[in-house]
């Protein structure tokens, strides 16, 4: 099985340096409105893309739905891909503590913190890399909990037939409407699924509309508003995921390989892989369709992408930077357009 290839793919994005075009980011995406109806589609929206670490959510809500008493930061921390920051560190290790483990109980591979200041605490003073400050260590540590809650095997927690991973694909095949089309191992050794990114963007958009709202299903709510509630342990403080929750109150999960999920309170989502595994292009990329699709106020977004979107330096100033490619070339995210106005371009 394999996803797309590169001529059923759409230019989503360029990267312009000194007026010269040097790079492009080809890909698929798809968005979905509350109806979990497909609204706009690019590329090819139903060939199945592993989902990995966008997936982390519906982890989370597994751990949750098997007792794992998580609450607030270690809930958000659960389905987030965080940074490694002393604060991470510290929510996931009270998470292991409290059910009676230890960092060294996690099965994530040991890794030193993407934050700065936490990373050059452990070099400065020759500490080797730790599975606590992998960032997947706090999904980690939900399931750990989850197990200990209810007598589970914690060695062999991420054994496809553990109990807690096959709840973990009911509650995906639950939430985006798909089953996984096929099951591998993520970089962090959970299982891995492979979605359609139409059933990952419809997954999204019921994570979004399930945003302090009373009527959700009780742990999809938990989550989602823990997601926002505190978007620093999602990713960390001025990244990506964290600026684009903490300003447009919406579901946000970045995945290795180029993808990228986003879910609003209406219930609208959309789900973005670029085919050549890079993320620099996703944020622009999917904001830009939400706010096309009329899910998304165009002036909130600009000002988003103005702020997560990097320029391209030459010496240390900017001489260009990420555009739209030639398949969502034309308008700027401010120009909205009604939800059922996008076609479908490949």
């Amino acid at each position: 099985m394999q996803t797309f290839s590169w001529d059923a793919a759409a230019e989503l994005a360029v990267v312009v340096r000194s007026g010269f075009t040097e790079s492009r980011h080809i890909g698929s995406a798809a968005v979905t409105g509350p109806d979990g109806g497909l609204v706009h589609a690019v590329g090819d929206p139903g060939a199945p893309v592993y989902a990995r670490s966008a997936l982390k959510p519906f982890q989370a809500i597994a751990s949750l739905t098997a007792g794992a008493p998580l609450r607030g930061a270690q809930v958000a921390i659960a389905a987030g891909s965080h940074a490694g920051s002393f604060e991470h560190m510290t929510v996931v290790a009270g998470m292991l503590e409290e059910a009676g483990l230890t960092p060294e109980d996690l099965a994530c591979p040991p890794a030193y913190p993407s934050d700065p200041r936490a990373r050059a605490y452990l070099l400065g003073r020759e500490k080797p890399k730790q599975r606590i400050a992998m960032n997947c260590s706090g999904k980690h540590a939900a399931f750990l909990r989850a197990c200990v809650e209810n007598g589970w095997d914690t060695a062999g927690y991420l054994d496809p037939g553990h109990p807690l991973q096959r709840l973990v694909m009911e509650v995906i095949e639950e939430t985006t409407g798909a089953a996984p089309a096929h099951v591998g191992v993520d970089g962090c050794g959970a299982p891995v699924a492979a979605l359609p990114l139409e059933a990952l963007a419809r997954g999204y958009g019921r994570l979004g509309s399930a945003i302090r709202n009373i009527g959700a299903e009780a742990r999809t709510a938990t989550l989602a508003t823990a997601m926002v509630d505190y978007p620093e342990m999602v990713e960390g403080p001025g990244r990506p995921d964290t600026v684009v929750s903490e300003e447009l109150d919406v579901v946000a999960k970045l995945g290795a390989e180029g993808i990228l999920a986003v879910g609003t309170r209406e219930g609208a989502g959309v789900a973005v892989k670029v085919l050549d595994g890079s993320a620099r292009a996703t944020t622009l990329v999917a904001l830009t369709l939400l706010a096309r699709s009329g899910f998304l106020p165009g002036d909130r977004v600009e000002a988003v992408l103005e702020r997560v979107v990097r320029p391209v330096l030459g010496g240390e100033e900017p001489v260009g930077g990420i555009e739209l490619g030639a398949a969502l070339a034309g308008r700027t995210a401010g120009d909205a357009e009604g939800a059922d106005a996008p076609g479908r371009e490949a």
